[in-house]
């Protein structure tokens, strides 16, 4: 990348942002930095504060029309990765969803950061999935010689996701009952029809419950009472006076005994500097026999919600502490809560007390975009189709009293959205050049 005026201002702007956000300018000692660093895609996923700060600047030219309609909760960091399938009610629950999953950043905002953020994560998503394909990022799998989507693909999927969104938002003006809906089952041709009978499989008392579960997978079944595994790469053993503290501040906030607790290293990307702990929680001295009745408990430390950083005064409640916000939001946007879902003040932070869902099946941009179900099947617009339908019932939640968000939707999001789509695109190129910016400042450190 040619050095030139302008990119020497956005990087002196990057330096800023990574210092206000994670306390430091970019660092190879960071592991946040490093994993951002590694495609666009994942930087994009890790500076969810960086798009608001875009869209307020202009950077994101998002159409005027659509900042004039009503706020509703959101979720804040919407991309293609942060849908997927879990069970409701946390792990208390065994009917399996397609839905929104990450609610870390979730406040009273504008729909249309979240439609944009989507899309620009469409675009993000085919530029990863043809670095995977050429070598140029890395995989888990090796998919060389794999059709990938194109732009055109993006487009389609783009206008899908739109107008599933808006098709959404017009069965809940004409019943009522509609926000009540949700994603559980999909046709065999669906490209995620498999990864749903996966998530099926891991709910409770299911077959691959005992082995493929999140629980079954962090926890040592040999073990009586159980406890976790030794995942020297996921789990850290904790000092006998942290471990009785954890233990004395969160009890209260879960439903049974704490059977065993560990740091948790490595999670997320935006968060993944941020203090997490996971409690596992069960009837007293529970063995493999009990296992059903064990779940995860995930106590994370909470900061302010991504957009609150650049628009802090939209709504009195973003004033709540950000555990709390986050709290509210998700219990008004997801169907049937999590059963454990709380927030606690301690060591002058807020912690975020949520269970980890047994049959949770994220979605990677690979898993969507390549071969050819993705490509010749139309599967990626199938996917983007079903984001549309999952994104608009959580914001239609936002308001039981009235479909005042609907009818704005309605009314003016046709009219606007290939100009949103040709916005989206335009900022991939921020992206693209924001990551190689930070490439240079990790190698030059």
């Amino acid at each position: 990348m040619k050095e030139t005026a302008t990119n020497t201002q956005r990087r002196q702007q990057l330096e800023q942002y990574f210092i206000s956000t994670d306390g430091h300018k970019p660092q190879q000692q960071i592991a946040k930095h490093l994993k951002m660093a590694t495609s666009p895609f994942l930087f994009f996923r890790g500076s969810a504060p960086l798009f608001y700060r875009d869209i307020a600047d202009n950077l994101l030219n998002i159409p005027e029309q659509l900042a004039q309609m009503p706020l509703t909760t959101i979720m804040g960091d919407c991309h293609s990765s942060n849908f997927g399938f879990f069970t409701e009610e946390g792990s208390h629950g065994d009917s399996v969803i397609f839905a929104v999953n990450d609610f870390d950043d979730a406040c009273i905002g504008q729909a249309s950061w979240e439609l944009a953020r989507f899309i620009t994560s469409l675009f993000l998503a085919q530029h990863h999935c043809h670095g995977i394909v050429t070598d140029r990022y890395a995989s888990e799998k090796d998919y060389q010689n794999k059709p990938v989507i194109n732009q055109q693909h993006v487009i389609d999927a783009s206008r899908a996701f739109i107008d599933s969104y808006i098709n959404s938002c017009q069965r809940s003006i004409e019943d009522v009952n509609y926000r009540s809906h949700a994603l559980n089952s999909f046709a065999d041709h669906h490209i995620l029809a498999k990864r749903y009978q996966k998530a099926v499989n891991r709910a409770a008392n299911n077959e691959g419950f005992s082995t493929e579960s999140t629980l079954a997978k962090a926890v040592d079944l040999t073990a009586a009472p159980l406890r976790f595994k030794v995942l020297p790469e996921r789990f850290a053993p904790l000092a006998p006076k942290e471990y009785q503290a954890i233990e004395q501040a969160f009890a209260p906030y879960v439903d049974d005994c704490i059977l065993d607790i560990v740091g948790r290293l490595n999670a997320g990307t935006g968060s993944v500097n941020m203090g997490r702990y996971y409690l596992l929680v069960g009837p007293k001295n529970a063995d493999k026999n009990q296992l059903a009745l064990c779940h995860v408990v995930e106590i994370k430390q909470q900061r302010a919600a991504a957009p609150l950083a650049t628009f802090a005064d939209l709504s009195p409640v973003n004033q709540l502490n950000p555990a709390h916000l986050t709290v509210n939001c998700q219990r008004r946007m997801q169907r049937s809560p999590d059963l454990v879902l709380d927030e606690v003040e301690w060591r002058g932070q807020h912690w975020l007390v949520r269970s980890r869902h047994h049959a949770k099946v994220g979605i990677k941009p690979e898993q969507i975009a390549i071969g050819k179900k993705a490509v010749n099947k139309g599967g990626f617009v199938q996917y983007a189709q079903a984001c549309g339908h999952a994104l608009a019932l959580s914001h239609c939640r936002g308001d039981r009293r009235s479909t005042l968000f609907e009818q704005a939707i309605v009314e003016t999001l046709p009219n606007v959205a290939t100009v949103l789509i040709d916005a989206c695109q335009q900022y991939l190129e921020q992206v693209l050049t924001d990551t190689e910016l930070l490439q240079q400042m990790l190698t030059d450190d």
